[in-house]
């Protein structure tokens, strides 16, 4: 599956109610969108589900490696944070599974950490969240946005071997 680009023309009270919407939730415009489409025709393939949740990782991580190097350190946090969520978003749709809320993404992290044994997913993951983090507060230095940049590439390669 391709990742298709589509622009909409919207009201800008919707496109208003859009974005408080998405700083409840707590989630980008783009994955509120998405969510709302699959919610709305009723897909719930696992397949499908994954595919979009995997291209929107990959996405995010370009985004991120872009930002990253002109040196916008709090935009280039929230693309690897979404990258990583995203993984992990990917990695329970194959297991029919939606996740839809923080707490349903570290209880679900923590179920794989058990699964699989390997503790260094529980620390990779909390430096992802630690970008999430910084996109609102900006207190990360950069050597320190860029190592929690490289533990979830890191933590993204290992989701996809799952």
């Amino acid at each position: 599956m391709e990742l298709m680009s589509v622009t909409i023309e919207l009201p800008s009270k919707v496109v208003e109610c859009l974005v408080k919407k998405s700083r409840e939730l707590d989630v980008s415009l783009e994955n509120l969108a998405i969510e709302a489409i699959l919610s709305h025709f009723e897909i719930d393939d696992p397949e499908v589900i994954w595919e979009v949740h995997t291209k929107l990782s990959e996405k995010y991580l370009t985004e991120g490696e872009e930002l990253l190097r002109r040196g916008n350190y709090v935009q280039s946090s929230e693309k690897f944070w979404g990258a990583a969520s995203q993984a992990l978003k990917a990695v329970a749709a194959k297991r029919g599974e939606r996740l839809r809320s923080h707490r349903e993404l570290h209880g679900f992290l923590a179920k794989l950490v058990e699964e699989t044994g390997d503790t260094e997913l529980r620390r990779l993951w909390q430096s992802a969240g630690m970008l999430h983090q910084n996109f609102y507060e900006n207190w990360l230095p950069p050597s320190m946005v860029k190592g929690n940049v490289e533990d979830v590439k890191t933590f993204v390669k290992k989701l996809r071997a799952l």
